[in-house]
């Protein structure tokens, strides 16, 4: 589809709109072999833009879903051991898009991807402590255990936040809590739980900033909605 030059300049990350203009006049840009002009339009699909004499490199269009990871996936694109990976969930997704953070092999629930590198970057950096909640099931001596995971403060010399421990359900011998922390440690929760003699049985992350999995079944993934990335950019 034609657009005006500049616009296809800014999209592709060239310079802004209004340096566009500078670049055109200066015969920087070309369209087809021959200098452009200002106000002239073109198809990226179709004309052949370059700029410097490199051709302008279309940014791909932002996408961004939440997939429901099952258990046996590994987070990656790809495996040295050929295990399931999450790609092949979402190889329909019509874009190449990328995990935000992990969930081991064992563990299941909500998994945000996507293209975006800032927005990737802006959720998975310790500054912005964003919050992660998950439903664990454990079995094993849970008397007591949810104040004792609220109280580890560092897992084999290595510091974490506290964690914030709520029991959803509770007997004789298992318990299910939702567990929300703030750091991305590796295993953390399993770690936790392994501290005070827990056995996890289930590991699902619900919940993401402000993203909620709500009810998309496991193994399936969603676009998110204007509103759900808006959230999710908001400082």
């Amino acid at each position: 589809m034609e657009e005006r030059l500049q616009k296809l300049l800014s999209a592709a990350g060239v310079c802004s709109r209004r340096a566009s203009e500078a670049y055109i006049l200066a015969g920087r840009v070309t369209i087809n072999g021959q200098p452009a002009q200002l106000g002239q339009r073109a198809d990226p699909d179709r004309d052949d833009i370059r700029v410097d004499g490199h051709p302008l490199a279309v940014r791909p269009q932002l996408v961004y879903l939440m997939l429901n990871k099952p258990r046996g996936y590994v987070t990656t694109l790809s495996d040295e051991q050929d295990r399931p990976t999450v790609a092949e969930l979402v190889a329909d997704a019509g874009a190449r898009v990328y995990p935000v953070g992990r969930l081991d092999l064992d563990s299941e629930g909500l998994l945000l991807m996507t293209n975006d590198g800032a927005l990737t970057q802006r959720l998975l950096h310790p500054s912005h402590e964003v919050s992660k909640i998950y439903h664990v099931s454990v079995y094993g001596p849970v008397a007591g255990a949810a104040d004792k995971l609220a109280a580890i403060r560092d897992l084999r010399g290595e510091p974490i936040r506290p964690a914030q421990v709520r029991v959803l359900r509770q007997g004789a011998e298992t318990a299910e809590y939702a567990i929300t922390i703030h750091e991305g440690k590796n295993r953390q929760i399993r770690r936790m739980c392994a501290r005070c003699d827990l056995k996890v049985k289930r590991l699902r992350r619900v919940k993401e900033h402000t993203l909620e999995l709500g009810d998309l079944p496991v193994g399936k993934w969603r676009y998110l909605t204007e509103a759900e990335v808006a959230a999710l950019k908001t400082p």
